[in-house]
């Protein structure tokens, strides 16, 4: 049995992988679904920044015992899962970066975002927060409006923080077996930092033809594909 340990990205709580989950629990996996500190219902554990996050992911792993570990990463919490993966030694099987940010050595989110000057800026005149975006920001995601609002309902600011803390990894992300997930609508080529991975020999790359938020656009299919990285074929 593998244990899937699944994390939102910025504004979400755990919440947002609960149809993911339902289809990991049927195939007869563990699903473990994290609350990054300072966000939706912790919202109130503030200031939390990145290395909070990453405590949060180790946590979830050691904390309850789990082996055969597959973390899953959404968007920023690519950022913290990276750190944590390189930190929970063999009870790591797989990194499942879905459309997500990876980290980098000294780097944060918001000099690895293209456009992270203005979240910087947001985030300070937001009060050290970014506010979670409008609903104009999902158009041509593959959302019904009826899964954009219900995102939307259960997004709350993110703690600014955790977006210009630098990353500190205790491996390097090539030393981990890794899967990509580019969800095509919301950009059709991974980053050039991204790219650069996929080029070795334990990285490999998944395309699904939705938008950034497939949890909630297309959750079964992703659920298929988590399974897969994890070496289960649809049944098993």
């Amino acid at each position: 049995m593998t244990e899937f340990v699944l994390v939102p990205g910025a504004w979400l709580g755990s919440s947002v992988w609960d149809e993911v989950a339902a289809h990991l629990r049927a195939a007869g996996h563990g699903t473990h679904a994290v609350t990054l500190a300072g966000v939706a219902d912790r919202r109130g554990e503030q200031p939390a920044g990145q290395q909070a996050h990453v405590r949060d992911v180790v946590e979830a792993v050691e904390g309850s015992g789990l082996r055969d570990v597959v973390l899953v990463g959404h968007s920023y919490s690519g950022i913290p899962v990276g750190q944590a993966a390189g930190r929970i030694g063999d009870r790591l099987t797989r990194v499942v970066y879905v459309d997500a940010n990876v980290p980098v050595a000294g780097g944060s989110f918001v000099t690895g975002f293209p456009g992270g000057g203005e979240v910087a800026e947001a985030v300070a005149a937001n009060g050290g927060s970014w506010a979670p975006p409008g609903p104009e920001e999902f158009d041509g995601q593959g959302l019904t409006p009826e899964q954009t609002a219900r995102l939307l309902a259960g997004a709350t600011p993110h703690p600014g923080a955790s977006l210009t803390e630098p990353a500190a990894l205790a491996r390097p992300l090539e030393d981990l077996p890794t899967t990509y997930v580019k969800c095509l609508l919301d950009w059709p080529e991974p980053s050039a930092a991204v790219a650069e991975l996929l080029t070795g020999d334990t990285w490999e790359l998944v395309e699904m033809d939705t938008g950034h938020w497939p949890m909630f656009s297309q959750p079964d299919e992703l659920a298929r594909v988590l399974l897969a990285a994890a070496g289960h074929a649809p049944g098993s």
